[in-house]
């Protein structure tokens, strides 16, 4: 317990220290000026950083919370006797998703769905659903099958074991699966800014566009950093789901 108390007091420090750090547009003007000092505009003009890891997170969170929303009753699904059948094409349907390059799937959506966050979502759920439908159903085939007869015997129901049993037993393993989906999605994100919806990849993108470092920069350690404040908070979240002994 103590041990679990560090951690999310050294979560919690990192949390605030990134969004301290994200306010201060200053920092990164004088930071970016003094590594680029041949640059007239070292800093990205459109938006602070600060507005870019809002709208990073707008389009990480929507579309991760669609992966988990399709993601999770699929991978449970296809461990059920009506979707066994099912198995290997949803196995080879998530494996496509994940290998499809996202920049593709975006010019397949934008004459569909436009400009802007749409197309990117769809891009970025897709390209999350395989970690999330994978270690669904690998936590829960890996459940004892005694524990399941046991938890029969006692006259659960199917749907009571799933929630009380069978999520409880596999949840670490799903929020693995969980966790290195957001991670992923949060590097993936900026190809967003190829449709117009912002983000950290907006100055990567114009920055390789006009040659300028600095904002290439800008935008890449901002995603970074994000990224590793994500991590570590969802490492904190798979300890406490983990089944105590």
């Amino acid at each position: 317990m103590k041990r679990r108390r560090t951690g999310l007091a050294a979560v919690a420090a990192a949390a605030v220290a990134f969004a301290y750090l994200v306010s201060r547009q200053d920092w990164w003007a004088a930071a970016l000026t003094r590594l680029f000092p041949t640059l007239t505009q070292a800093v990205f003009p459109s938006a602070t950083v600060a507005d870019l890891v809002t709208q990073h997170l707008q389009i990480v969170l929507i579309s991760s919370a669609i992966t988990l929303l399709v993601g999770l009753p699929l991978g449970v699904w296809v461990t059920r006797p009506s979707g066994r059948a099912f198995r290997e094409l949803v196995a080879a349907s998530v494996d496509f998703g994940q290998t499809f390059p996202p920049v593709a799937v975006l010019a397949l959506m934008m004459p569909l769905l436009g400009l802007g966050t749409s197309p990117a979502i769809v891009a970025l759920s897709l390209y999350g659903l395989f970690p999330v439908v994978s270690n669904t159903v690998a936590g829960i085939e890996a459940v004892s099958p005694s524990v399941l007869d046991a938890a029969t015997g006692m006259g659960m129901g199917k749907w009571r074991i799933l929630f009380t049993v069978e999520f409880p037993l596999a949840a670490r393993v799903i929020m693995a699966g969980i966790r290195t989906s957001v991670i992923i999605n949060i590097g993936t994100a900026t190809v967003a800014a190829a449709t117009g919806a912002g983000g950290l990849g907006s100055p990567i993108y114009s920055g390789i566009n006009l040659q300028n470092g600095a904002w290439v920069l800008e935008g890449a350690v901002a995603a970074a950093l994000l990224a590793m404040v994500a991590d570590s908070v969802l490492a904190q979240v798979e300890r406490a789901v983990a089944p105590t002994a």
